[in-house]
């Protein structure tokens, strides 16, 4: 993985490279009537957590936007959209923005496929492009 990308004070975007996210099929699970986040969307974000754990910036406050590349895996069929829970939270939960109710516009793209697959992130401030 990719170091994060620090911009300067003045320019409010936030890029990081982070591993491919598990389905939203994968991330929720049922335990009699709950309704939990699975072993291996936990998994996914600790790992998010621990990658953006020196990042010593207070969580992006305002409105959002966010672009995700997504670099799948292999060539399997998948649909880019059920990535983007297991993502979005692990973001919000890492600190990056203080809520995902926060994003006024969210992009996705698919990129080339890289093993192992990965995910690079760039949210913006809405209010600085307003």
């Amino acid at each position: 993985m990719e170091a994060l990308t620090a911009t300067a004070a003045d320019d409010p975007t936030f890029v990081v490279e982070l591993p491919y996210p598990p389905s939203v099929n994968h991330y929720w699970r049922r335990v009699g009537e709950r309704t939990l986040i699975s072993r291996e969307g936990r998994k996914f974000r600790r790992r998010v957590v621990a990658r953006l754990a020196r990042r010593t910036a207070q969580p992006m406050s305002g409105r959002v936007a966010v672009h995700v590349t997504a670099h799948p895996p292999d060539r399997r069929r998948r649909d880019l959209d059920n990535a983007m829970k297991a993502l979005l939270d692990a973001l919000g939960h890492s600190g990056v923005y203080e809520d995902d109710g926060q994003i006024d516009r969210l992009e996705i793209e698919r990129g080339s496929v890289v093993p192992g697959g990965k995910v690079v992130v760039r949210i913006t401030s809405m209010e600085a492009t307003d």
